[in-house]
């Protein structure tokens, strides 16, 4: 390793420091330099370094809605003792690399902008870097699946959806595409046999088609593709069968969303906020990005408050109640923690979470953990593990989208924390 750079997947990136948005002057003077600007239409923003500031500048680059906190007070997990902060920044591990690091170092090697811990409910550890400020909102990606995921579910013990029924008996839109043989159920476990690559390293990935349609990324000169979500949806056809593995994809969580909305009648964005933002008193609004006709992007679009997204973590910790009130219904958390079929996950490749499944968009650990988390790319994370009462909230900004880059650090560095809380 050079100072000042870490090598990932046969390339060497800025390290964690020099990296740092502020010390490299993006988006800084009046004007900013030619040099130092960050824009939409320069397709530029998800590029690293520059994506060391723009996750924490999304409503800057891209429309959006607001999710609205409420107008009741904010709750109060407290601020982390400086004695335990520092415990916590000199605890070592060994990472999957066979690395021994500090928690400190850990936190600067897999870029992170914000990190927060909660053990039994208080905070114990909470910091910012680069572009984050304790104040401010951080793109979360694919977490922003989980609390759909949440939504749904709740839905489905209410009544209000039927896991059993296909996809086509919400959305006529959907005869004729992948979806016209899945049932929700499958849609909601991404057991669904779609062509389409998830694989981000690739540029021709339809990944980014969807990003395109959707407003997250520009659209090139003579562009004339789906102009929002719902056409996109409609494009996709079948590739494999349904039910028989788990296959990441975050069109799965779109075409989710669209059953809500139309079932519900309520838009996504009004929908988190009155069932769980404006119930967990959080601090700030939050934001979704949105596509051309307004529609909120729930695979990938929620831009959140870091305390905030603690406080979700701790709300399901707390099997879906606060102050003795129950926001989620308790039956819907514990079967997102019974997780789905560890053997149906286990073909998907993902060879460093052993006994892993996936239920709800939340990834589930092995039973005797009692894990779940919600994943973004990028190093975006919430980890909660009841059995130790601990809730990690992280952003961050890593070179490598695919968390394959920042697992080797995260997994053991995760566990060696909750090792030492109880």
């Amino acid at each position: 390793m050079t100072s000042g750079t870490l090598e990932f997947e046969g390339t060497r990136y800025l390290d964690g420091s020099a990296s740092d948005p502020n010390l490299l002057g993006w988006m800084q003077g009046a004007p900013p330099a030619d040099l130092k600007r960050i824009r939409f239409e320069d397709d530029k923003f998800l590029r690293f370094p520059e994506i060391r500031w723009s996750l924490s500048h999304v409503r800057e680059l891209l429309p959006t809605v607001p999710v609205w906190r409420g107008s009741g007070a904010r709750s109060d997990f407290g601020v982390a003792p400086e004695a335990t902060a520092a415990a916590i920044d000199a605890l070592e591990f060994d990472d999957l690399h066979g690395r021994r690091l500090t928690w400190a170092q850990s936190l600067l090697d897999t870029y992170t902008d914000g990190i927060v811990v909660l053990h039994r409910g208080r905070c114990v550890f909470e910091r910012y870097f680069g572009a984050l400020q304790s104040h401010g909102t951080h793109m979360c990606f694919s977490i922003t699946k989980s609390y759909a995921g949440t939504l749904a579910a709740t839905l489905l013990h209410e009544g209000a959806l039927d896991e059993t029924k296909p996809v086509p008996y919400y959305l006529a839109e959907m005869h004729g595409t992948a979806y016209a043989d899945a049932t929700l159920r499958q849609v909601l476990d991404m057991q669904i046999g779609v062509a389409y690559s998830e694989k981000y390293a690739d540029p021709d990935a339809q990944f980014w088609a969807y990003g395109r349609a959707g407003g997250l990324r520009p659209r090139p000169a003579g562009y004339d593709g789906p102009e929002n979500h719902y056409d996109f949806l409609q494009t996709l056809r079948k590739q494999g069968e349904h039910g028989l593995a788990f296959d990441y994809k975050t069109v799965n969580t779109e075409v989710l969303c669209w059953i809500m909305a139309r079932v519900s009648g309520i838009p996504l964005a009004r929908m988190l906020s009155e069932r769980i933002w404006s119930r967990l008193g959080s601090e700030e609004d939050a934001y979704l990005a949105v596509d051309s006709i307004g529609v909120a992007t729930g695979g990938a679009g929620l831009n959140a408050n870091l305390r905030d997204v603690a406080r979700f973590g701790e709300l399901l910790r707390c099997e879906g109640s606060r102050g003795g009130r129950e926001i989620i219904p308790g039956a819907v958390v514990a079967d997102i923690r019974r997780g789905s079929d560890p053997a149906k996950f286990a073909t998907a490749g993902y060879d460093l979470l052993p006994g892993y499944s996936y239920r709800n968009m939340w990834w589930v650990g092995p039973p005797h953990s009692g894990i779940f988390e919600g994943r973004g790319i990028h190093g975006q994370r919430l980890y909660v593990a009841p059995k130790s009462e601990v809730v990690i909230a992280r952003f961050a900004s890593h070179p490598i989208a695919s968390s394959s880059a920042n697992d080797p650090i995260t997994l053991p560095a995760f566990a060696a924390l909750t090792a030492l809380l109880t």
